[in-house]
């Protein structure tokens, strides 16, 4: 059977936005089938079971969590400082309030990672990968700081956009955004 890649697409999108409001729990095929607005039984004429859908739900929110090659082009035409290195942190912020769903989802995904060994290995594999990336990226880009500095970065951004995104009432309304990404980086860099 052909399958029509845009409606591939949608279906992910709505297992996302499911994925942020239900919970992993909430992921079912006829929920999806709800929320993109499609025949009962789509869903599962894409995915053949749980596992697949999960992992093809991981590349999609990583496919949108990624920045644009423009605005990564755009922020490289800088000088390769400590304020780009502030610059691309905020990016990372920006996105992550502008695609909540997609946050939330991933961290729906790491949890259910913690019970499914298949969805584990492929979740760890990708996220190992992206951590590479951005180890290369950051090098090859002369940027400042070395392995260690994206490590803490990384660990830091992610734990950040988890209150944001989580209990955003809590420590993440404690700092001002600018000053802690500012000294997060400064720190990072040494």
């Amino acid at each position: 059977m052909v399958r029509n890649e845009a409606r591939r697409t949608a279906l992910l999108d709505a297992a996302i936005d499911v994925l942020a409001e239900e919970g992993a729990r909430g992921l079912t095929y006829r929920a999806i089938d709800a929320k993109a607005e499609v025949p009962a039984g789509t869903a599962s004429n894409y995915f053949a079971n749980r596992d697949e859908l999960m992992s093809a739900v991981m590349m999609r929110v990583h496919i949108r969590l990624m920045p644009s090659d423009e605005s990564v082009a755009e922020s490289l035409s800088a000088p390769r400082d400590q304020a780009l290195s502030v610059k691309f942190m905020h990016d990372i912020i920006k996105r992550a309030d502008a695609d909540k769903a997609c946050y939330l989802a991933m961290m729906e995904l790491r949890l259910e990672a913690t019970r499914r060994p298949d969805l584990r290995a492929s979740l760890t594999k990708t996220i190992a990968e992206g951590i590479e990336f951005n180890v290369a990226f950051n090098e090859e880009s002369e940027l400042p700081g070395d392995r260690m500095t994206v490590m803490i970065m990384y660990f830091a951004m992610t734990g950040f956009i988890y209150e944001r995104l989580t209990l955003p009432d809590a420590a993440a309304s404690a700092v001002d955004l600018d000053e802690f990404v500012e000294v997060m980086v400064d720190r990072a860099i040494g």
